[in-house]
């Protein structure tokens, strides 16, 4: 594992899960109330000893600039580094990146080769949940002889036509790819065997194997690749290689969520307070690293929490709290009804002068205040949400905005800073 380059992709502007990214990139979106979206791909590197890892990144990255900097310190005894690379102006260009292919080749001068012999590039995405031991990976793409190994996550067939798909070999070696297919003919052309289907989980039902965006490039294949001008590796890059070199799949049949959509995101949150979550954080073998805060226990004061994860260093005062996420320093004032909420919580404490200039100017405090009801809603970091407020989605649109407030897939978003007046209706 000492010979595999690990780059992580930080993603375009991240339009779908706007307002989310309104002030920040993907990989920096706070997930389960302490982490960050990045902090997924990064400790699977860790943890399967791939500690060599280059983060590109180019748009809003200072809030992902700072948390990696706080967070992934190795020691000097260790050659481990998480490198960022944003978009750069250079002598031969200064474009923004047009692409994964584009991002990687305007990096390869950056990328610290090891001098014992062959390596692999092991090329991530910056925004989806999972748990994956990255050495298996590396192994079967070793074994295979394999030029590129993507991994694959079989789906059901009802799902194929808004993904990627691939039709493989009894020996895993892929023969032919289709983007989102619509036929029925053609996505039964695409259905995995008995062969394979056999060692799923479930193998009950149909399955496509759909490419998940997590790729093995042999050394020289990559760097002849970027040789060229093609901008995506998904589309352009690896189906240009199909029967020029050998493809393979990894099946990965454990959980994974693309975190694509404020839906998305969402609902992978709240499935997190499950009782047996898909996606497990407390699994010694796969810790989830992230910044380390020294906060103190969470204080609950006369409140009914049902269902929920409560992260550090929160104060809740005799409020009801079902199935939500409550991010770290949240304040959530006597008298309050949560219900679905995802809240990111604060960057800061206020002290006691700050509370009581607040009062007196009549400025809603950090959090959430008094006898507010709140149902199906994101809760955006530093929010100020006034008194008896009453915040849900029902009965709004999709792409509704107001002050600090947007409904996107039927979740309403209190934004990052946002500041909700006293007795706020909505």
């Amino acid at each position: 594992m000492k010979n595999v380059i690990s780059i992580i992709m930080g993603g375009g502007r991240g339009t779908r899960l706007y307002p989310l990214t309104k002030y920040r990139c993907k990989p920096a979106v706070p997930l389960a109330g302490k982490y960050r979206l990045v902090d997924i791909p990064i400790s699977n590197c860790i943890n399967s000893g791939c500690d060599c890892i280059y983060l590109l990144s180019q748009f809003n990255t200072a809030s992902l600039h700072r948390h990696i900097q706080q967070t992934y310190k190795f020691d000097s005894f260790s050659r481990g580094y998480v490198d960022i690379l944003a978009a750069e102006q250079t002598e031969t260009g200064g474009d923004w990146y047009q692409g994964t292919a584009d991002a990687v080749r305007k990096n390869m001068h950056h990328f610290e080769r090891p001098n014992n012999g062959n390596y692999y590039y092991l090329i991530l995405s910056g925004d989806q949940l999972y748990q994956m031991n990255f050495k298996h990976l590396i192994d079967a793409h070793i074994k295979s002889g394999s030029d590129i190994t993507i991994a694959a996550k079989p789906m059901p067939k009802s799902e194929a036509s808004s993904l990627g798909v691939m039709r493989v070999s009894k020996d895993l070696e892929i023969i032919e790819f289709a983007e989102k297919p619509k036929d029925e003919n053609v996505i039964n052309s695409f259905l995995i065997g008995d062969e394979h289907k056999k060692n799923l989980k479930n193998p009950k039902g149909e399955y496509c194997l759909a490419s998940m965006g997590i790729y093995v490039f042999s050394q020289k294949v990559l760097e002849e690749a970027m040789s060229g001008d093609e901008m995506d590796f998904g589309k352009e890059i690896i189906p240009g290689l199909l029967g020029k070199k050998k493809l393979s799949a990894y099946i990965f049949d454990g959980y994974w969520e693309d975190i694509g959509t404020v839906g998305a995101f969402f609902e992978a949150n709240l499935a997190l307070t499950d009782e047996v979550p898909d996606f497990d954080f407390y699994k010694p073998s796969q810790v989830v690293y992230t910044h380390s805060r020294f906060l103190p226990g969470s204080k609950i004061f006369d409140s009914k929490i049902v269902r929920s994860n409560i992260s550090d260093g929160c104060i809740i005062n005799n409020s009801t709290i079902q199935r939500s996420v409550i991010g770290i320093r949240s304040i959530i004032r006597n008298g309050c009804n949560l219900k679905n909420v995802v809240m990111m919580g604060s960057d800061y404490y206020e002290t006691i002068d700050d509370e009581r200039k607040n009062i007196e100017k009549s400025h809603p405090s950090l959090g959430i205040g008094q006898n507010c009801s709140i149902e199906n809603a994101i809760i955006d970091k530093n929010a100020r949400i006034g008194d008896n407020c009453r915040i849900t989605p029902f009965g709004k649109p999709d792409k509704w905005e107001s002050e600090g407030l947007y409904v996107r897939d039927g979740v309403i978003i209190v934004t990052k800073n946002a500041v909700i007046p006293p007795n706020t209706q909505v």
